[in-house]
């Protein structure tokens, strides 16, 4: 009867620790009329379009379980402090075309006098619970105060290190529109949005921004939830075209075609941005490999490319800069020049750039 009891305690404290806001509402009414709807929903939930695993063969939850607990690389976190420089986003020159990374998947784009905003993470972890994961000793060097007016808010996913509910509220009087995939407006809503506010697009939807700037929603190969459930919003990545750039947005994602698909239909771009990092053979059907990474950005026609996805959280089991190491020794084999800046600093998108090798300067392990 304890045990019972015990049990039944255990399951409501879950119960209602899932019920807190920051886990958002899954889709209802008209929003989940259209998605049902989609080609790319059957058997009640968003489907990939090649055959997905959630673990690659001949690897099991228990087996990463206990990977992730005992078999993490002694560098899986920074021994020093994340270097860092800080841009004055409030006062940057309307004329000005550039790029500040945030470290992850988190980045600030002005392109053409429009400003973009992708993914931002500024709280400090990428999880419900939040001393799970921490960001790394000097990733957090900006705040949503340090931010001028966002005229497109971009959401590839709504997992955590994505979609981070207490950066949304935040950003909330900053906001012009949302751009997200199918699904993911409910959190919004849930959180205060007005609706009004929302582009929300299916794959191979897209969207005239007017003034010749366009958004098309192109597919990815990963999984959406932020709670029990799992693939009831659309993961997505982004073609984003201005008056004069062409930039890939790629969310999260493993390799497959669409990749290649994407690049024939709208290619070449000036700018690929993809992720390398938090990758292992047991889950390499929704994450690539670095190597993948450089393949993908040359089968989208990109004339660079930006690694992203790395320096910031743990989330695998690798050296916390094993991402940008062989994403760089694969660049070289295929000759495809890299945009690696330090976490703040201001790229000229439209000009030169000089980037150093900055996570080989620092400490692998803690200092005595």
């Amino acid at each position: 009867m304890i045990l019972f009891i015990l049990l039944a305690l255990l399951v409501m404290a879950g119960y209602i620790f899932l019920q807190r806001p920051q886990f958002g509402r899954q889709p209802s009414g008209e929003r989940l009329e259209l998605i049902k709807n989609s080609p790319n929903y059957k058997d009640g939930k968003f489907q990939n379009e090649s055959y997905t695993p959630d673990l690659a063969e001949g690897h099991s939850y228990s087996k990463v379980l206990v990977k992730f607990f005992f078999g993490k690389s002694k560098y899986n976190i920074p021994g020093a402090t994340i270097p860092s420089q800080k841009t004055d986003l409030l006062h940057l020159d309307p004329s000005e075309n550039v790029l500040v990374w945030f470290g992850h998947s988190s980045y600030f784009l002005q392109m053409d006098g429009k400003t973009f905003l992708v993914d931002p993470v500024f709280s400090g972890s990428a999880s419900p619970v939040h001393f799970t994961t921490p960001s790394f000793k000097g990733s957090d060097v900006y705040a949503v105060e340090d931010f001028p007016a966002i005229d497109y808010l971009m959401i590839s996913h709504d997992h955590w290190d994505h979609l981070d509910y207490t950066t949304i509220l935040k950003l909330k009087s900053k906001v012009k529109k949302v751009i997200t995939g199918l699904g993911t407006g409910e959190h919004f809503e849930h959180w205060g949005y007005n609706k009004n506010m929302l582009i929300e697009k299916d794959w191979n939807q897209g969207a005239d921004l007017g003034d010749g700037f366009r958004v098309d929603i192109t597919p990815g190969r990963h999984f959406s939830g932020r709670g029990l459930s799992r693939n009831k919003a659309l993961w997505v990545s982004f073609v984003l075209q201005t008056p004069t750039m062409k930039v890939f947005i790629g969310g999260d994602s493993g390799y497959d075609q669409h990749f290649k698909r994407i690049g024939d239909k709208f290619g070449p771009f000036d700018l690929a941005i993809l992720e390398c990092g938090q990758y292992n053979e047991a889950w390499k059907y929704i994450h690539m490999m670095p190597e993948e990474t450089v393949t993908a950005a040359r089968e989208l026609k990109a004339t660079k490319l930006m690694p992203v996805h790395w320096s910031k959280f743990s989330l695998a089991l690798h050296d916390w800069n094993e991402p940008i190491q062989r994403a760089t020794l694969e660049a070289r084999k295929q000759n495809m020049p890299l945009v690696t800046p330090m976490i703040g600093q201001k790229v000229n998108l439209k000009g030169e750039n000089v980037f150093t090798d900055w996570w080989k300067h620092v400490a692998l392990q803690p200092e005595n």
